[in-house]
């Protein structure tokens, strides 16, 4: 059965957006808080394979214009993995798919895939 998975920090108010969506609707996730943990490498390659490396980083954040990113050419695979903060928050995560950034409209498709998982009540099989 696909899980979801919630990653981000309990401080992103996306992030508490994203866990309110799924609470609202009573779909159980497993949320991966990232001042906590970091992403394994397997979370992060196939984060990667779903939304892409560009799509990853949080160009408008504070830590990307703290350390001047917009003015340097870097690799953006090891910036990202150095430091989480860059990441774009919340990444939720359906099996094989992601979505990045507060995106309803993606967390609602996953909600579509995963419904054969509940009965008339919403409430998991």
């Amino acid at each position: 059965m696909k899980t979801i998975q919630i990653i981000g920090t309990n401080k992103c108010r996306h992030t508490r957006a994203a866990v309110r969506f799924f609470k609202e609707r009573r779909i159980p996730f497993h949320f991966v808080d990232l001042s906590q943990r970091e992403l394994s490498d397997g979370e992060f390659s196939s984060i990667v394979r779903a939304v892409g490396l560009e799509n990853m980083i949080d160009i408008e954040g504070k830590e990307y214009q703290r350390l001047g990113l917009k003015y340097m050419t870097y690799d953006i695979e090891s910036k990202l993995r150095e430091n989480p903060k860059l990441l774009k928050t919340p990444i939720v995560r359906c099996g094989h798919k992601a979505a990045v950034g507060y995106d309803p409209e993606a967390w609602k498709s996953f909600l579509a895939s995963i419904k054969g998982a509940f009965d008339a009540k919403n409430e998991l099989l």
